[in-house]
């Protein structure tokens, strides 16, 4: 059976890993029940913290969050947890290195996954900009993550990247802390709604050069306070149950 949490060293990370998850549904990023945000345990133990299965993200307390091996096993809380989660997770996790990995079909990236592009344009704009030289695709849509080699393909399409744009199907974007992802996730959903904007007035689009769209990125990169800022500023936003 798996056990009660008694480790210490999840607690931070556990309610950090459910304040995510509530700031995507307050954000309109979440997919009813479904998609995954998890973190691994600093101590180089394959195992990872992840939302359960069933629980709308809104909801999701750190008592909720589930600690699992590197094969999906649940080794303690309370839920079960979906079991393809770990096909795309533990893919990447393993392969690309990533502490931090959240996939979403949040509305406007996943439309850009639709086009022959499949991607953001990292030149069309200010907060496109940020993404430069930071963005891999997975073009080849093979149906639902329902095995290793599937989550394996994805992970090994970022190739150093920390932006995943998975065409036909939506995102994954990793980070070394759940504030710098969540910051980078909710800026690529806006980027992407400004340019799926920008295409449906049927106007062609007004890209800037690939130097001045990398100098941008160094300077929104080299600076990371703000995205710490900003999740501070969600935890007082949206307190979670227990707090």
């Amino acid at each position: 059976m798996p056990q009660h949490y008694d480790l210490p060293d999840t607690a931070q990370l556990r309610h950090d890993l459910a304040l995510a998850l509530r700031a995507a549904a307050h954000h309109g990023l979440s997919e009813g029940v479904c998609n995954h945000f998890s973190v691994a345990l600093p101590d180089n133990s394959h195992r990872f913290l992840i939302n359960p299965r069933g629980l709308h993200w809104s909801e999701v307390g750190a008592d909720d969050i589930v600690l699992i091996d590197e094969q999906g096993q649940v080794l303690a809380g309370r839920h079960r947890v979906e079991p393809t989660a770990m096909f795309i997770h533990g893919a990447v996790h393993r392969i690309a290195g990533c502490a931090v990995v959240l996939h979403t079909h949040m509305p406007f990236a996943t439309a850009l996954t639709l086009t022959t592009e499949r991607a953001l344009d990292p030149c069309s704009g200010q907060g496109a900009m940020r993404f430069f030289g930071r963005i891999g695709v997975d073009a080849d849509y093979n149906g639902l993550a329902l095995d290793w080699a599937e989550g394996e393909r994805i992970a090994r399409s970022l190739q150093g990247k920390d932006i995943g744009f998975l065409g036909n199907h939506g995102v994954v974007v990793t980070g070394a802390t759940l504030a710098h992802a969540y910051d980078d996730l909710y800026a690529l959903e806006r980027a992407c709604m400004h340019q799926v904007l920008a295409m449906s007035t049927g106007r062609p689009l007004a890209p800037v050069n690939a130097a001045l769209s990398a100098r941008v990125a160094g300077q929104i990169q080299g600076e990371r306070e703000q995205s710490d800022l900003f999740f501070e500023a969600l935890r007082r936003m949206l307190p979670g149950p227990g707090r």
